[in-house]
């Protein structure tokens, strides 16, 4: 037999690096100044060498057969046989003879190539110098025999020992193809038996024929051929094995076809998993060989290059393990014992790794180690050291290699942004469990000192009911002599008496009917006894008795005697006030009786404690509840505010989705162009991304919208964008230098809080003056608190201040601007902290916040040691909010003195409030702050031609004010008695006993009609002369009124107090005036009235209007600022609601006499009586419109980022 193999693989060492070809790079990362390698195998050639390797065919005709003994061979053990060793001397250590000595010296040796029947295998070895091995079989199903105990070969390596090839080099999957078509034969290829030089060792019952290949076999009836390394177990083969086989079995036959040994085996089904685990094996050790080949090429060409690393295999993918080599002959730690490389993935940012590196067999000085590359790799950065403080770090650039095949750089970032919000969410959780935890912890002391208290409290009640009770036992009698009687003198708890009563005794001697009312232990369970006297034939006179039953656990008996049941009764006879009583004879021990007692009141007071904690509770959960839905609606509102200009698709924007952003240019600055380009970024322009591309809007279908797509990321909190009439700028639409911007929701990166500081003279509730400044101050800064911003009030400790409403005050320090010294104190005002300021100079010390000559002074010394305090303690806040002319000097001063001197990142909000006062404090704060604001939009188109205004319009807003959801809320108002809570859902019950609660405390009528509430400073700017008419024409149409307020000037005062002396005593019962200021009282009108009157000449925001919506009550007012901002007329504002989300909510008027309140109030009051479910309708509309500063709020934080950016 012949046997050629042609192998084409990669020459070694120096015939291979003799090829001229650049196999290392160096590359530069777009990421970091580090290496980079370029595989080497995509510009190597391959090399190949063949091998031509025949082997003659053995005649083996003349041949006997024989058993070959296996005497001495342990079980499972086929001994090895030494090269050059013959079988004649192995059968002399077995025991054989003579025959079988003959017969092994006939075996053939390998020759060279030389007549036709020669079997030639081709094998192409390229870079897994692959040998491909051909068998063809035959197999004859036939009779089996009884398995026998196989035994198997323990032999290391099998080889053709001319041409020194090892079979792992090469390719078995071909052997495992043809192996496997053997039909289920039990077949074991073992590729660790040694070559044998063509000598042949068999051991077996009967064996006739030649084995090939380095084979072992053992086989009970196999035809077939086998070659090349091959192991067959059988009792009987047939066939021709050649080619240095050592062979088990009991009887072999040979055969040969087409030059191929074949083996044949009708017995036994080969195991097929022995199969693939030998070629698995046979396959792994190949590629072993291969890789310790191409490593040797690798690490030569990096040497000769003078590279100090390289990794294997070339292409780092992830998911992987690759071994990094180190030259350290080439690195400062070419002296050193000990290498370690320490590193990590994605430019440092995930899995660092530290190994020790191994010396290796390869030439020069390579050390190496093995790391595995993880799934979201893209990159290694590393470095190596001799474990303590030298380090080679390529020149401070570190090491880098490329992971290709996996994530980019903007997917790890994603997989990271990913990673952080489960780990968020995570930490939320255990937070979450923490804080329910502790939350139960608290509960629980809670729970034992209530208990406590309650025992207590039981024990204190029970001593308190035995004194009284005792008492009353000495005092009651068995029967009062023709008055009452008992018929029986022996009775106890639950026996059933006749109790007996003289009618004539009494105020009920001309009664028609007599009843008894009754109980036990001076009346400790309430009235528990009600029967009705029948008269008694027997007693004679005028007596009549009940069958009563007497309570369990009665001590003494208590009842009085009337002439009908409960709440029927008018006439009573309770003994002179001291009501009837008698002791009950048998009753329980005393002392056992008052422990029973006790226990009985404790577990009373829990119920009731328990009962009163649900209530709470519900309320409280109730109540938020109402406050987020309220919150969201708002925010929907909100988004939907700009819809005729920009939105959204979804409305709501959430991290890592993508969102459709539609525009209509056509109400913008951009209107008629051509093209539309949108720019967006994200958290404010600070995005990690930057900039994203401009992008070119498409037309919207069926709308004269563009639209454009954007992924939003995961670390996003705000959605930013502008738009432009080219790519490369042009005309843009920045929304008046505001931006657009979407609050984005579910982001893992929450925004960064601002730092706001308002410097103001009042603040509600400590320092309130009759104007909304006060309110602004402190409810303002409670919304923007409430969205995780830091706020701050500065604030002048005057003698007059309301110090209840202050928690923890205290002196905090002292400094001194010029030569005067300012203590500053600290509290809490509503959640908020507060910095109080006293000047030792007496300016804080008149007894009133304004009203002095001096103001203009006193309020300009505060603001500049507001802004000094700021400048001494170290403090930069983003935002420095001053409000109208009081606190208006903080501006100029602020970029005269501090801009440039201590304050250079913060910058000025300056908010008119009403501009009648000061005017010329105003223009001067306007000039030198970055933004400015008014109370409303319209307000802020009113007085765009005031001289004080007017020259900085570009930095002029109008943000409409809110009010407190907290301090007016009808579900949780503790300002007036006689009401139950009621929100939207229980409105009409609400003001209907909200009403009665009203007309009882203000003496008026008891009766359903509509009532105007009207509750304002009467002052010419109000409407004073439309208030008086307003009052005169509720009258005339059968309604009643009402009116709080007071008037700063005494002839307007005066003339209401003649006033409401003639509607007094004209219409008592209709109308009251109470000229005063009562906040208490001002919450029950806004319950109790129908409808709130604002009738101002002017309004720069007014929040009466808002409260009575709050409250449910309709709001009546005359169309200014932002009185017209937030009403809408039910009959005449749909689409202007509409434009801003809202249904109409009320009635308006024009103009500024009787007529335009007639109008109005004749709608209004027609509406009550004729269409009082509508009306009921609208109560309920109202209340659900969000008017508290959740949406004022979210535009002063956009007025704060855009006064940030200047």
């Amino acid at each position: 037999m012949e046997v050629s193999l042609q192998l084409q693989r990669p020459l070694r060492y120096k015939p291979l690096l003799d090829h001229k070809t650049d196999c290392f790079k160096i590359n530069s990362s777009p990421f970091a100044t580090t290496l980079l390698f370029t595989p080497w195998r995509s510009e190597c050639l391959a090399r190949s060498v063949s091998h031509r390797v025949i082997a003659g065919a053995a005649d083996f005709s003349k041949r006997r057969r024989r058993r070959l003994s296996s005497r001495s061979s342990p079980k499972g053990f086929t001994p090895k046989t030494q090269a050059g060793t013959s079988d004649k001397n192995r059968d002399q250590k077995n025991g054989g003879d003579d025959d079988d000595e003959e017969e092994d010296s006939s075996i053939t040796t390998l020759r060279e190539p030389a007549e036709p029947t020669k079997t030639e295998i081709e094998s192409k070895v390229d870079e897994e110098s692959t040998v491909e091995l051909s068998w063809k079989n035959k197999v004859d199903e036939g009779e089996k025999e009884e398995p026998k105990e196989d035994v198997t070969s323990t032999g290391k390596e099998l080889a053709v020992s001319e041409i020194n090839l090892n079979a792992e080099s090469g390719n078995v999957s071909k052997i495992v193809e043809d192996v496997t078509g053997l039909h289920k034969k039990e077949v074991i290829l073992e590729n660790n038996t040694p070559s044998t030089s063509k000598d042949l060792t068999s051991e077996g019952k009967q064996l006739d024929g030649t084995i090939t290949g380095d084979t072992i076999a053992e086989e009970k009836d196999l035809d077939g051929m086998i070659t090349d390394d091959t192991v067959i177990k059988g009792n009987q083969l047939d066939g021709m094995i050649t080619e240095d086989t050592v062979t088990e079995g009991k009887h072999i036959d040979d055969t040969k076809i087409d030059d191929n040994v074949i083996v044949k085996d009708e017995s036994i089904e080969p195991n097929e998993k022995i199969i693939e685990d030998v070629s698995a094996k046979l396959k792994l050790e190949m590629e072993e060989n291969l890789r310790k080949q191409e490593i040797e090429v690798i690490a030569e060409e990096n040497f000769l290059k003078g590279n100090k690393i390289f990794v294997y295999p070339q292409f780092v993918k992830p998911e992987g393990d690759i071994e990094v080599f180190f030259n350290r002959s080439l690195s400062p730690l070419n002296d050193e014992p000990d290498i370690l490389i320490m590193g990590a993935f994605n430019n440092w940012r995930w899995r660092s790794v530290t190994k020790r590196l191994n010396k290796t067999h390869l030439k020069a000085d390579w050390w190496s180690c093995q790391i595995h590359v993880p799934k979201e790799a893209y990159k290694m950065d590393f470095v190596f050291f001799n474990g303590q403080n030298l380090y080679d770090n390529n020149d401070k650039k570190d090491f880098c290699i490329t992971v290709e095949g996996g994530m980019d750089e903007f997917a790890f970032e994603d997989f990271l942004l990913e990673e952080k919000r489960r780990e968020l969410e995570k930490l939320a959780k255990e937070q979450e469990e923490k804080k329910r935890q502790e939350e139960e912890q608290v509960r629980i002391e809670a729970e034992k000192a209530a208990k406590e208290a309650d025992r207590a409290h039981a024990k204190v009640e029970t001593k308190k009911r035995r004194e009284i009770l005792e008492q009353l036992m000495k005092r009651a009698a068995r029967s009062v002599d023709n008055a009452w009687f008992i018929k029986t003198d022996n009775f106890k708890g639950a026996d059933k008496v006749k109790l007996y009563y003289n009618k004539t005794s009494g105020p009920l001697a001309h009664a028609i009917e007599l009843w008894i009312h009754g109980g036990r232990n001076n009346w400790s369970d309430g009235l528990t006894i009600v029967e009705k006297l029948v008269r008694s034939e027997k007693e004679g006179g005028d007596w009549w008795y009940a069958e009563v039953v007497i309570p369990d656990r009665a001590l003494v008996l208590d009842w009085v005697f009337a002439d009908g049941p409960p709440k029927v009764a008018t006439i009573y006879d309770n003994n002179n006030h001291q009501d009837f009583r008698a002791v009950v004879p048998k009753n329980i021990p005393e002392e056992l009786f008052w422990v029973e007692e006790e226990h009985h009141i404790f577990r009373k007071l829990q119920a009731e404690r328990k009962l009163r904690e649900e209530a709470i509770l519900a309320k409280a959960e109730k109540t938020a509840r109402l406050k987020a839905e309220m919150k969201e609606r708002t925010l929907k509102r909100f988004l939907l505010s700009q819809k005729h200009i920009v939105y959204t698709e979804p409305l709501d924007v959430h991290a890592g989705s993508t969102v459709t952003v539609f525009y209509n240019p056509a109400n913008t600055i951009l209107s008629g162009k051509q093209e539309v380009w949108f720019r967006c970024s994200f958290n404010r322009w600070t995005h990690r991304m930057g900039l994203l591309p401009p992008k070119r809007m498409l037309p919207a279908d069926n709308s004269s919208h563009a639209k454009a797509i954007v992924k939003v990321p995961l670390d996003a909190y705000m959605m930013d964008f502008v738009f432009s009439e080219r790519e490369d700028g042009g005309i843009f639409d920045n929304k008046d230098g505001m931006d657009y911007h979407i609050p984005v929701l579910g982001g893992i990166v929450k925004e960064p809080p601002m730092h706001i500081v308002h410097i103001a003279v009042e603040m509600a509730p400590i320092a309130k003056m009759v104007g909304g400044l006060g309110d602004v101050v402190t409810s303002l800064s409670r919304a923007v608190q409430d969205l995780n911003h830091n706020v701050n009030i500065i604030l002048p400790k005057y003698d007059c201040l309301n110090l209840s409403h202050v928690k923890d005050l205290h002196y905090q320090k002292s400094y001194f601007w010029g030569d005067t010294e300012i203590k500053v104190w600290f509290g809490e005002v509503e959640s908020l902290s507060v910095y109080f300021l006293e000047p030792q100079n007496g300016f804080v010390w008149k007894g009133c916040v304004y009203g002095c000559n001096n103001d203009a002074e006193r309020f300009g010394f505060f603001c500049h040691a507001a802004l000094e305090f700021l400048h001494q303690g170290g403090l930069q806040p983003d935002i420095i909010h001053c409000h109208d002319w009081s606190s208006a000097p903080v501006a100029w001063l602020f970029k005269d003195h501090y801009m440039h001197y201590g304050l250079s990142k913060t910058r000025v909000v300056f908010t008119i409030h009403n501009l009648e006062f000061g005017a010329h404090f105003i223009a001067k704060a306007m000039q030198y702050a970055d933004k400015a604001t008014t109370v409303s939009h319209t307000y802020a188109k009113e007085v765009t031609g005031n001289p004080a205004v007017s020259p900085n319009l570009h930095k002029f807003h109008g943000i409409l004010n809110g009010i407190d959801l907290d301090m007016w809320d009808p579900y949780n108002n503790k300002c007036w008695l006689f009401q139950i809570p009621y929100t939207s859902e229980n409105v009409v019950e609400g003001k209907r006993v909200a009403k009665e609660a009203l007309q009882q405390r203000l003496g008026l009528k008891k009766s359903d009609l509509p009532v105007v509430g009207i509750i304002s400073r009467l002052t010419h700017q109000k409407g004073i002369h439309l208030i008086k008419h307003a009052i005169w024409h509720t009258l005339e149409s059968n309604g009643q009124v009402v009116l709080l307020g007071s008037a700063p000037d005494p002839r307007i005062q005066n003339d209401f107090v003649n006033l409401a002396n003639q509607l007094h005593s004209t219409h008592g019962d209709r109308a009251r005036l109470v000229l005063t200021y009562d906040e208490p009282l001002s919450h029950l009108i806004y319950a109790g009235a129908d409808f709130i009157l604002v009738p101002s000449i002017f309004e720069p925001c007014g929040l009466t209007q808002l409260t009575a919506m709050r409250y449910g009550s309709i709001p009546v007012v005359r169309k200014t600022g932002g009185l017209y901002d937030t009403v809408f007329d039910v009959d005449n504002d749909k689409a202007r609601a509409e434009a801003q989300g809202l249904e109409p909510n009320g009635f308006n008027f024009d103009g500024a006499d009787s007529g335009g309140v007639d109008y109005a109030l004749n709608r209004a009051i027609s509406a009550w009586y004729d269409g009082r479910d509508w009306f009921y309708s609208l109560c309920k509309r109202v209340m659900e419109q969000d008017w508290s500063w959740n949406r004022p709020a979210l535009d002063y934080m956009e007025l704060y980022h855009a006064a940030k950016k200047y």
